[in-house]
Parts: structure tokens; sequence; C-alpha cells
């Protein structure tokens, strides 16, 4: 099974100037653990996760101050749509994190994480038991 068959193809995009509180709602509303963060002053592509906002939040980091940029990871790891699922899930091992964007062409066309993994896993598993 390839990345393009277990991706979501929502892909939530905020901007650096978003709080970490706006990023988080829209997370929320839109039911994802991570968001695209598109800087169009320097073409940069990022990404916020949950555990960024929680890590700031724990920090005692004021959620409504607190802008996206600043919390953002931009040494991104990106996936392509024909990766193999077992590529995608090294790369997050290797990498230690759950989210990768995926790229086509240099333009984000989805995401994929742990669980769309797992969850196209275990119906092939489960038949296979």
């Amino acid at each position: 099974m390839l990345v393009r068959d277990a991706m979501s193809t929502v892909v939530l995009t905020v901007g650096p100037a978003h709080t970490l509180r706006q990023a988080a709602r829209l997370m929320s509303a839109r039911r994802v653990g991570a968001a695209v963060v598109l800087d169009p002053d320097t073409c940069g592509l990022g990404i916020l996760t949950e555990r960024d906002i929680l890590n700031a939040i724990g920090a005692g980091l004021d959620p409504d101050l607190e802008l996206a940029a600043a919390h953002t990871t931009t040494d991104v790891v990106f996936a392509a749509p024909q990766w193999t699922l077992e590529e995608a899930a090294a790369a997050m091992v290797r990498g230690g994190f759950r989210h990768l964007v995926v790229l086509d062409d240099r333009n984000p066309v989805g995401m994929v994480s742990v669980r769309d993994i797992v969850r196209c896993w275990q119906p092939a598993h489960a038949l296979a038991g």
C-alpha cells in the first residue's frame, strides 16, 4: 500500500502569525493532529503539531501570545505519494515524529500520520491472522 492510499487529503494550513490558540482551535475543529505552516515571506513550509502546542503550554507560555512561527518545525521530512507505507513508517521512526507532510511536485497534497498507517495495516494483518 502507498502513502497516497493512506494520507488525508484535507490539509490544514495556518500562517506563522497564527497564535497557538488559533492553531489549536482550527486543528480541533478539523480533528487533525498537525497543521502545515506556510510562510509566504520565506516560501517556507513547516509543521505545527499538537505536541508542539502541548509543550509550549506545559512550559507556561501563553497560547494567546505565542505565535505558530516560534513553535514550527521547519526541518520537515516530506513524503511522496508513491512512497510505500513501510518507507513512511521508517522515516517516522528515524525522525521520531508522527506526521509527514506529503508533497507532490513541491506542493502539499496531504498528510500521513502513524494512525493512518496503522488503520491501513490493521485490516490486512487481521485477515492474514
